[in-house]
């Protein structure tokens, strides 16, 4: 019989129904590994199923160090809280006076204390430590000195690469000329104005009735010349606009009458005579070489007369000098008049005409407080006014910078895209 199609063969198996066969057929390898599990945990202290659960664990309070470390490190406390954390076993001095009672123990006459009881060395080491010592004073700039670097100053020239020569060089940095040059005030009186400028007595809150009705009939003023103007100006302007309506009208009907009376007229180049005139000739060469000599006699007299009045101001360079000397301590003298008075009241909105920059300054706000505004506390007064805005007007006004608007949709920059033909310049190395 063929084998692929024999039935599948049972193998024969041991009889179990024997004492012998259930000894040996029987697998007790998990009885035998949970005993020896019992025997070790006995040997260990006890079986840990029959332990209760305060046997077992444990509560930790203290945390664990390696964590602590690691986060420090990361976090770092601050300088004053390590200052602060730190506590000394000595205990505080006592502040109180004692007269004449000691502990029994004599000191040396050499060490010298101070009247609190502090040592001069332990006075030396709080100090340093408050205040830094030498890790704060070295990092300090001395103003005397000068400043180590200057943003103004030409670098060491650098040797440029052959290979990068076609590049174009970086054009140096150089300082404005208005660096050295002092600011130009824009006050009409020319005085200098300081840079915190002394309030008027009357724009107080509580001021003098004199101080504060000169300011109020001041302002009143002003306002009234303002209005009239303003008014006159619109005067002006309805008279204007009447009279050119007014010569528009008149306009139109001289028009209407140079039509009428235009016609029939006959011009003057319409007759024969106008062609009948002759062109102007052309000059002869003796004619032109006549002209070329006047106009170059008329040039050597120019530069006889040019001659003769340099050679007229050097001989009276001394007095020139003199007069320039003079009139420069004249301007220096006023100037320190001006100066001088720091004390006056300086009116920083009468400016002058020619003003720094395309834009002009912001109008100052009016500080003056009405009489129903006026208050007799400090505590019901109303805070006003803007120092950052009074800061940059005062810069501005000062000359330190120029007026400008802010830039509220700013322009960008248009730019072409043009391809270059540099790459096809090379060489071929042999």
């Amino acid at each position: 019989m063929d084998r692929s199609t024999a039935p599948p063969q049972q193998h024969k198996q041991p009889s179990r129904k024997g004492k012998r066969a259930w000894r040996k057929n029987v697998d007790v390898s998990e009885v035998q590994e949970g005993l020896e599990v019992v025997r070790e945990e006995v040997i260990k202290g006890g079986i840990i199923a029959e332990k209760s659960s305060d046997a077992l664990f444990t509560l930790d309070t203290t945390g664990s160090a390696n964590i602590q470390n690691s986060y420090n490190k990361i976090h770092k406390p601050l300088k004053s809280d390590q200052i602060l954390a730190q506590r000394s076993l000595v205990p505080a001095i006592d502040s109180r006076k004692r007269s004449g009672v000691t502990n029994g123990i004599v000191e040396p006459t050499s060490k010298r204390r101070k009247s609190n009881g502090v040592s001069p060395q332990e006075y030396e080491r709080l100090k340093i430590r408050a205040y830094g010592g030498e890790a704060v004073t070295k990092d300090i700039i001395k103003s005397d000195t000068a400043p180590k670097y200057d943003p103004w100053a030409e670098d060491d020239v650098e040797v440029q690469d052959l290979r990068f020569s076609y590049l174009e060089k970086a054009k140096p940095v150089r300082a404005p000329k208005s660096l050295t040059e002092a600011p130009i005030s824009l006050l009409g009186s020319a005085k200098v104005m300081p840079a915190v400028s002394k309030p008027r007595p009357g724009t107080s809150y509580n001021p003098m009735f004199e101080d504060w009705d000169k300011i109020l009939t001041e302002e009143g003023n002003k306002e009234v010349e303002a209005e009239m103007k303003r008014r006159q100006e619109a005067k002006a302007e309805e008279e204007q606009q009447a009279r050119i309506v007014e010569a528009q009208h008149e306009r139109d009907d001289l028009l209407t009458e140079d039509e009428s009376a235009w016609e029939g007229i006959e011009s003057e180049y319409e007759g024969a005579e106008w062609l009948q005139k002759r062109r102007p000739e052309r000059k002869t060469p003796a004619e032109r070489n006549k002209v070329n000599r006047r106009k170059e006699a008329e040039r050597q007299a120019k530069r006889d007369i040019e001659a003769k009045r340099r050679t007229q101001q050097a001989l009276q360079i001394k007095a020139i000098a003199l007069q320039v000397h003079s009139r420069d301590t004249t301007k220096n003298m006023a100037i320190a008049t001006i100066g001088d008075s720091s004390d006056e009241e300086i009116d920083d909105r009468v400016l002058r005409r020619r003003k720094l920059g395309k834009n002009a300054l912001p109008a100052k706000p009016l500080e003056l407080v009405l009489p129903d505004e006026l208050q007799d506390s400090l505590r019901l007064l109303k805070p006003e006014g803007n120092l950052l805005g009074d800061r940059f007007r005062n810069l501005m006004v000062r000359g330190k910078i120029e007026s400008r608007k802010p830039i509220s949709q700013p322009k960008k920059a248009r730019r072409t895209y043009t391809e270059k033909w540099t790459y096809k310049d090379f060489t071929i190395s042999a």
